[in-house]
């Protein structure tokens, strides 16, 4: 389920073009259809060839892949790193059928198309508009970090995630990452968190740079405790561990207190990370609502009739969210924008001023960009404790989207 519904966020990004270039979207209690521009564009892929000499290649052993689009005037020297997103694969079964996909295969993958916080739209992305940007492929089922040696011949699966994320970094630094200035890492959804785990190694990489920071997007996924909810992420956290063969990559300094397993939960690596990292996110993230509470309370949400028993697990939901993320003592150093609009991966539809889902008027490209640039350290958290539904105009006709 978790592998269809990647593919669905994947073909979502791809349909996004015609998305922006007709819609509008106004998030609030009474949408308004608003006139949008056309700021997404296709950037083709880049294959590492050189990573199979070095094991490291995508589920089937293809090579690795990723899309560079080249900055541009004062942003020559920035650069802002993709993690993509896309689930897991926890058993061969699902391996082998994610291998004949583009989350399995460089064979498969298309071009890419760049929106959102990848937008060269100086009123939409001031801050980033001009940098060089990087979205790299998600193909090893693992999180980036999968590291066996052997494969089996009968399925031909390869579980080299770990050395896929080094081959793609050793790529780009020969490609003038390794002379930047102001730098991002960032992850969407299951890859939020090898941003997070690689964000000081990565740093060390680039003594040249004068900013690297860490960006998580919508890739706070958390081990819940409240028997009303469902604990779904520690099983398959540890299927996906014990067949990646992931505990090599995981910190010792939480392997060494705690499973493996629960290594893979943000909540229990982020306080030994030094570099600074920025979380965005819904505190009734859709990805994670589905799983925890149920796949179907979208509908709920969107027509605004949930129950009393639905609402105490989305309160509880929250207040587990909360407790789980850096505490906000030090915005400097862990920044975060939290708020409660039911959806996913907010830096890609709803990195742009129309389908912007603001807390207080502060929305997420202000609050980060204040942020990243060390203009002001926020941790902003939405006070409405339930789930608001999303709404978007496409093709002049008005969507709701949880």
């Amino acid at each position: 389920m978790m592998a269809a519904r990647s593919v669905q966020l994947v073909c979502l990004l791809i349909c996004s073009l015609a998305i922006i270039k007709t819609a509008s979207a106004k998030v609030n209690e009474s949408p308004k259809q608003q006139k949008g521009k056309d700021h997404a564009y296709f950037v083709d892929k880049t294959i590492v060839q050189n990573a199979v000499s070095k094991g490291a290649v995508c589920l089937d052993g293809s090579p690795p892949a990723y899309h560079l689009d080249r900055g541009f005037g004062h942003g020559v020297r920035n650069w802002i790193i993709l993690l993509s997103g896309g689930a897991w694969c926890r058993n061969i079964t699902d391996c082998l059928n994610r291998s004949k996909t583009d989350l399995g295969s460089s064979k498969l993958m298309m071009p890419f198309v760049f929106l959102g916080i990848f937008s060269k739209s100086k009123t939409e992305n001031r801050d980033f508009y001009n940098w060089n940007k990087v979205f790299v492929r998600y193909c090893d089922g693992g999180a980036f970090t999968g590291d066996i040696e052997s494969v089996d011949p009968t399925t031909n699966l390869h579980f080299r995630g770990a050395r896929i994320f080094d081959a793609v970094i050793e790529d780009l630094l020969a490609k003038g990452l390794k002379d930047a200035k102001n730098v991002i890492l960032s992850g969407g959804s299951a890859n939020g968190y090898p941003a997070m785990l690689y964000c000081d190694h990565f740093k060390t990489l680039l003594p040249k740079a004068h900013r690297v920071k860490c960006l998580v997007d919508a890739g706070y996924f958390i081990r819940v405790k409240n028997p009303l909810l469902a604990n779904v992420f520690e099983s398959l956290f540890r299927d996906v561990v014990n067949l990646h063969g992931s505990t090599k990559v995981l910190p010792k300094s939480c392997t060494s207190r705690m499973k493996p397993e629960l290594c893979f939960f943000p909540e229990n690596i982020q306080e030994d990370i030094k570099t600074p990292f920025f979380t965005v996110m819904s505190a009734f993230d859709s990805y994670q609502v589905d799983n925890i509470i149920g796949s179907n309370v979208g509908e709920f949400i969107r027509a605004r009739n949930c129950t009393e028993s639905l609402n105490n697990a989305f309160k509880e939901l929250r207040s587990e969210f909360l407790i789980a993320l850096p505490k906000a003592n030090n915005p400097k150093q862990r920044g975060a924008f939290i708020d409660s609009f039911n959806r996913h991966t907010p830096l890609e539809l709803w990195w742009n001023k129309v389908n912007a889902t603001p807390i207080n008027n502060l929305t997420t490209m202000k609050v980060f960009g204040d942020w990243y640039f060390d203009r002001k350290y926020s941790y902003v958290i939405d006070e409405i404790d339930l789930p608001l539904p999303v709404y978007l105009y496409i093709n002049g006709t008005l969507k709701s989207r949880g």
